[in-house]
């Protein structure tokens, strides 16, 4: 009778690759962990996330704000000689990228809400007062820059005890360039703010560019051995 005889060693390859199939091999396994204030955000492989909104939001609030910062010479006060905050009412996030926002649409949002009630000299209108103003009016967004129309919203607002200053409007784009297997997407957020009582209207921008490439020697053909970034 023949009898099979297993040597140690190979009990021990077996037992590992029997380990190594059941840890990766089972798609349902995933691992988590916390991100920590001094980390950086993940890179996405296939489309922009917190890397590419955060800094972009960043930049074009804190543009346009400025641009329409009132002096404290030309500020209007209560009658307590505080100085009157502009109220700012944010529209909306219009995607116009090649990409799907999902659920970052919101957060986008979100992100430039908190921006606008950071700043002293500005204050956001409640967003749930906007919609209630909306449906109140029978109106769309994309249709209060008609001067009758944002009249009558920044009315429905101000009987809401939600009075406007500003109509705020934010537009994401995309751009991109096509190199063999690796591309370039160039991401524009742009903001628009319409002032309700003249209808003058300031526009700030803020631009980040990434790359995409199918193995980690695209960055380097394309963009040299020491290009900075991820």
């Amino acid at each position: 009778m023949n009898q099979c005889i297993v040597r140690p060693g190979t009990l021990l390859i077996l037992a590992t690759a029997l380990f190594t199939t059941s840890l990766f091999g089972c798609r349902s396994y995933q691992f988590g962990h916390l991100i920590r204030d001094n980390e950086e955000d993940m890179v996405g492989s296939h489309s922009a996330g917190g890397e590419v909104y955060k800094p972009l939001v960043e930049e074009s609030v804190a543009k346009l704000l400025g641009a329409c910062y009132v002096t404290p010479a030309a500020a209007v006060f209560t009658p307590d000689g505080m100085p009157l905050t502009q109220r700012v009412c944010f529209i909306g996030v219009e995607n116009k990228s090649s990409e799907e926002l999902g659920d970052f649409k919101d957060q986008i949002y979100q992100l430039i809400d908190t921006q606008i009630n950071r700043a002293d000299a500005f204050e956001a209108v409640s967003r749930r007062m906007m919609d209630a103003a909306l449906i109140e009016t029978g109106l769309r967004p994309d249709s209060l820059l008609v001067p009758a129309n944002m009249q009558v919203f920044a009315s429905a607002l101000q009987q809401h005890g939600q009075p406007v200053d500003y109509l705020l409007y934010a537009t994401l784009t995309s751009g991109t360039t096509q190199r063999n297997s690796s591309s370039q997407r160039d991401y524009l957020l742009t903001l628009e703010i319409v002032d309700t009582r003249t209808g003058a209207y300031k526009k700030e921008q803020a631009e980040i560019s990434k790359g995409y490439h199918r193995s980690p020697l695209g960055k380097i053909a394309n963009y040299g051995f020491f290009s900075g970034g991820h």
